[in-house]
């Protein structure tokens, strides 16, 4: 059994302490940071020490950084929070870029916007009394005619949002509904006035009457509810698309009287995996653990070609029945053989009622059809539209309630 090693703090107190508030900082942007963590880092400068700036940067990142994409995050709370004097007014700044106006790349901003929350959360509260100038200028902002958050958020793109408003949005797709009309069957019912005629029914009555007709019953076509099926990319590029996803489908899933005879739900990346039992889980946040826990390649490469293949011949009998309406979400970028996406993509197709493909690259103004993998997939599907924030989502039950709703598909297969 090792020895246990106490922790010997750096010469210097308030060094220690800085490290473990900016360490808190980055726990609040969204960097799984835990007390072993820290003490690591404490442990890893007291040892290497540093006489520029970059060495103590890059002992930091070699403690607190074991993702890619959590770069930008490091980099942006290490510069407001270590480097730049005025952190404070830069950080008001990125709180308010309709005042700023700059536009900047999208990644970039989203990590320092997700970093100025987390340094205001964590260091505003704390600045003594003693600290704060009653001197200064007093700016006040008219919001009668600005939007409310809830408002701002709908438009909002999921992966623009700070940690905050990933927190905020979340809640508000759980209250989020997906209606869906019935499919008419040729079971019928028994009504009291309706368009057909009950024969079997009434020949049936009229023998208890010695032949005698004394009535005539009448029936309407019993109502059928169709299954939903949906199959969410969980690759690299669609990977916050794909969680915020999830959690409207949870949502979905959960919800009584919503007129789905079931859902099932599939993600893929290099794989396919079969979510649908975990999606039953009440609560969501372990619902999505499980669910990613089975989806060993998130994150990962696109396989969609392959990936459909395997749900069309293991899955699609299963789970389709008649009438299902099938979601697929994906941004389309896919390196396989197109000719075999576009035969899966047919298939497919042809098993569902309706299917409805949504995009997050829709948001961008100038999108074209250029990919292979989306020439391959647009002929095939019923309606094409976006998937980037709230309110496409909420839109998404106007294109299943109507079907004749085309969505982005009809000028896109006119620029092919």
């Amino acid at each position: 059994m090792p020895e246990y090693v106490p922790l010997k703090l750096p010469d210097t107190p308030r060094l220690a302490q800085n490290i473990i508030h900016f360490a808190r900082a980055l726990r609040r942007a969204g960097l799984p940071i835990g007390p072993g963590r820290v003490m690591d880092a404490i442990r890893a400068v007291e040892a290497a020490g540093f006489t520029e700036r970059m060495d103590f940067f890059w002992t930091l990142h070699a403690c607190f950084v074991n993702r890619p994409e959590h770069r930008v995050i490091f980099a942006q709370v290490f510069r407001l929070y270590w480097r730049d004097p005025q952190y404070l007014e830069h950080m008001m700044s990125f709180m308010l870029p309709a005042i700023r106006g700059v536009q900047e790349d999208q990644v970039a901003q989203a990590g320092e916007k997700r970093a100025a929350q987390a340094l205001l959360d964590d260091l505003l509260p704390e600045v003594p009394e003693n600290e704060q100038s009653d001197e200064g200028t007093e700016i006040e902002i008219s919001s009668t005619l600005t939007m409310s958050t809830e408002e701002k958020l709908r438009s909002l793109d999921f992966e623009q949002m700070s940690t905050a408003e990933i927190a905020q949005a979340k809640r508000m797709l759980a209250k989020m509904r997906l209606p869906v009309k019935p499919i008419p069957s040729r079971r019928g019912k028994a009504a009291v006035k309706g368009a057909q005629m009950d024969f079997r029914k009434t020949l049936r009555n009229a023998m208890r009457q010695g032949g005698e007709m004394q009535s005539i019953a009448r029936q309407t076509p019993r109502p059928r509810w169709p299954n939903l099926v949906v199959l969410c990319d969980i690759s690299g590029s669609m990977s916050q698309y794909s969680r915020m996803v999830l959690h409207f489908l949870h949502a979905v899933a959960n919800e009584k009287g919503a007129g789905w005879a079931k859902v099932h739900a599939f993600t893929f990346g290099t794989r396919l995996t079969n979510i649908t039992r975990h999606l039953a889980t009440r609560d969501v946040d372990a619902a999505l653990k499980a669910a990613g826990a089975q989806a060993q390649d998130w994150e990962g490469g696109t396989r969609i070609g392959q990936c459909l293949h395997s749900f069309n011949h293991n899955w699609s009998r299963r789970v389709m029945g008649q009438g299902a309406v099938v979601l697929l979400i994906t941004d389309g970028l896919d390196r396989d053989d197109s000719n075999a996406l576009g035969k899966e993509m047919e298939r497919l197709h042809l098993s569902s009622r309706r299917l409805i493909w949504l995009n997050p690259l829709l948001r961008w103004d100038g999108f074209a059809p250029k990919a292979s993998g989306i020439r391959a997939m647009l002929p095939h599907v019923d309606s094409f539209r976006a998937g980037h924030s709230i309110e496409t989502l909420e839109q998404l039950a106007e294109a299943i309630s109507r079907p004749d709703d085309p969505g982005e598909k009809e000028r896109l297969m006119a620029a092919l």
